[in-house]
């Protein structure tokens, strides 16, 4: 995964938990959908693997 991926998506959680679910969605959305097939399964387990990163409070 490449690194501004990974930026993108531990960004989105720190929103979430901050209760900003818009702007979560319009920095994780772009770097989610321009992913390649390969980066998309890495992107899949990252989320899985770090599901509470999104949940557990700020």
């Amino acid at each position: 995964m490449h690194n501004s991926t990974r930026h993108a998506l531990e960004r989105a959680a720190e929103l979430t938990r901050n209760h900003r679910l818009v702007e979560a969605m319009a920095t994780a959305e772009p770097v989610i959908t321009a992913a390649d097939e390969f980066e998309s399964a890495e992107i899949r387990q990252w989320l899985i693997d770090h599901a509470d990163d999104f949940t557990r409070e700020a």
